[in-house]
């Protein structure tokens, strides 16, 4: 007897389609997996027999052959229990198997056989329903992340025992368009900082606004102490709210990732990541075995924040090289490549100086110029003029803090960084390079290149100058750049300044 189920497995956040195929046949009794599957998978005959036997299915003293296929792809994953318990069922005729042909299984059984919640459940429908398949059943536990999905019919089950009665047609299971959407607070991200709490720094709120219009990625360089983590945090606030197809980009990515953050899940909430110092290349990348998103992924459409830059390992922060300007991160093995989206807002701070205080009015620096020259040297200078903004936070006293009124709130600010997205959308200064010299005052313009040959700046500096002299004419509503909009630009290129 052949019976055949249809699954699915993560390679990266995509998801492969499965096909798992049973055959009864002769022999002594055993039960053989084949199509490449990884040590996870190969366990699950365990747990499978486990969870069949709780509901009373003996298994039949014959020799079991499970195919995963295609059988040139690795399967990873406890999300294949599922369709290979239900596969076995109908193969020794214990359900029926008229359903499972239109119908996509996903769930990790537990011994008992409660149906566990697994990662990249939403790229798994997604893969359903470009299969054109009619129905899913998923785990009650990832019942909020398949409510984005349409196309296709979502079923939740708690325990195979409700999967078999509704594949037997004596039981239905719920709706997952059925179901309350309730939010766990407790497990929802950290709520946003309003940009509205931080006084005293109106040079970097300014330049904070001007890379949320441009999207520009930004290196914040001061004193500890001096705001910069206040500043980087409170930038999601004044991001506009993720598009529809946004939005189901971050959650297909948070969901292949295993994140449980509800207002991520559901796109109402752009992604802020801040990994630790001591993160590996794979762990910022990507990587491993099986390959997952790293922090630069999972920040896709929204902000990857890294604080203390020159301590980060080399490795790992070159590899931001590539993708602050492609967009996707590609990582390549012996038997797959993947690609993994990766467009971040890329915000980074530093110190002036291992001690920190090179440069302030009020604290004495006790590093040497060879000290100083080595600390800025971990960070390489390609890396460095990958950032469209470089901009010096100073400290700001106890007395300024005490008598500075609250700032502008975020929501006034994202109203204006949202119009001057929606200007330069339409005049396309965001799209190529031979457009940037377009609606640019030739003044402007005269400006800018002898600000380049005074800084010597390089091409790609002058290029991304140029492109937030275009943000901040768009945030003045004006219709062409001036050369106070480069002027301003130039500004923002700190470490290209020559020393004094």
């Amino acid at each position: 007897m052949l019976a055949t189920a249809h699954a699915a497995c993560l390679i990266g956040i995509e998801a492969n389609p499965v096909q798992v195929e049973v055959r009864l046949g002769e022999g002594l009794p055993g039960f053989d997996i084949v199509g490449l599957p990884e040590r996870g998978v190969r366990e699950s005959r365990i747990r499978v027999r486990a969870a069949l036997s709780s509901i009373g299915f003996a298994f039949p003293p014959r020799h079991l052959v499970l195919n995963l296929a295609p059988g040139d792809v690795p399967k990873t994953g406890a999300g294949l229990d599922l369709a290979i318990a239900a596969a076995i069922l109908a193969a020794c005729e214990g359900v029926s198997s008229e359903q499972l042909p239109s119908t996509l299984l996903i769930g990790e059984l537990s011994l008992s056989g409660e149906l566990r919640p697994v990662r990249g459940v939403l790229a798994l429908l997604r893969s359903a329903r470009q299969a054109g398949l009619k129905n899913a059943i998923i785990p009650e536990g990832n019942r909020h992340e398949a409510m984005l999905v349409e196309g296709v019919s979502v079923l939740t089950a708690p325990h195979v025992g409700a999967v078999v009665r509704w594949l037997s047609g004596e039981a239905p299971l719920p709706d997952v368009s059925e179901a309350p959407a309730v939010l766990e607070a407790s497990v929802d991200a950290e709520p946003e900082r309003d940009l509205g709490a931080i006084r005293g720094q109106e040079a970097a709120r300014r330049a904070l606004e001007i890379a949320a219009a441009g999207s520009h990625h930004m290196l914040l360089i001061g004193s500890p102490g001096a705001g910069k983590t206040m500043l980087a945090r409170a930038l999601p606030s004044i991001l506009p709210p993720p598009t529809s197809e946004e939005a189901l980009e971050i959650a297909t990515i948070a969901s292949s990732a295993g994140l449980r953050a509800p207002r991520i899940l559901t796109g109402r909430q752009r992604p802020f990541r801040a990994p630790h110092h001591t993160a590996s290349a794979a762990a910022i990348v990507g990587g491993g075995e099986p390959i997952r998103a790293g922090e630069l992924t999972l920040a896709h459409r929204g902000v990857l924040f890294l604080d203390e830059l020159p301590e980060f390992r080399r490795d790992a922060i070159e590899t931001l090289r590539t993708t602050m300007e492609e967009g996707e991160v590609v990582i390549s093995r012996a038997r797959q490549r993947v690609r993994l989206p990766a467009e971040p807002m890329v915000i980074a701070a530093m110190n002036p100086c291992p001690c920190g205080y090179h440069g302030d009015p009020t604290r004495f620096c006790r590093c040497g110029e060879l000290q100083i020259a080595r600390y800025r040297g971990r960070v390489s200078g390609p890396l460095l003029d990958r950032f469209d903004l470089q901009v010096a936070v100073p400290r700001v006293s106890a007395r300024t803090m005490r008598k500075a009124s609250r700032g502008e709130a975020s929501k006034a600010v994202q109203q204006r960084v949202e119009r001057a997205r929606v200007r330069l959308t339409s005049s396309g200064a965001r799209a190529s390079i031979e457009s940037l010299t377009e609606n640019v005052a030739p003044e402007a313009l005269t400006l800018l290149e002898l600000g380049v040959e005074r800084l010597k700046m390089s091409a790609r500096a002058y290029l991304k100058a140029l492109r937030v002299a275009h943000t901040i004419a768009a945030l003045d509503g004006a219709a062409e750049v001036l050369a106070a909009h480069t002027a301003e630009a130039l500004q923002y290129r700190v470490l290209d300044r020559e020393p004094a």
